[in-house]
């Protein structure tokens, strides 16, 4: 079992990125898929999540209406879309599987 994020980086206040998350080594559309965040100094929080179908979404309070979170069952892969960065964003990006976890990727939001 795999998941590889990928897309972080450095972006000014205002600004979006798009994080992906390939999976592998087990059956993608079985499971629905979350990303989650920790930055320094506290603890990994849950950001959003999709279900197996990609019918159903929700979302943390502090990123509603800023991130979107989709996925591509044929491409094993889940995104995130985050529009409205604020500097409180700047966090290492996980996404996650049941019990599985990618590596995560940084996300710093700073002008």
């Amino acid at each position: 079992v795999q998941l590889v994020e990928s897309g972080g980086g450095l972006v000014q206040p205002g600004g979006s990125l798009r994080l992906s998350c390939k999976a592998s080594g087990f059956s993608f559309s079985s499971y629905a898929m979350s990303w989650y965040r920790q930055a320094p100094g506290k603890a990994r929080e849950w950001v959003a999540v999709i279900t197996r179908g990609g019918g159903g979404t929700n979302y943390a309070d502090s990123v509603k209406g800023r991130f979107t979170i989709s996925r591509d069952n044929a491409m094993s892969t889940v995104y995130l879309q985050m529009n409205s960065l604020k500097p409180e964003d700047t966090a290492v990006y996980y996404c996650r599987a049941d019990t599985y976890w990618g590596q995560g990727t940084q996300v710093t939001v700073s002008s």
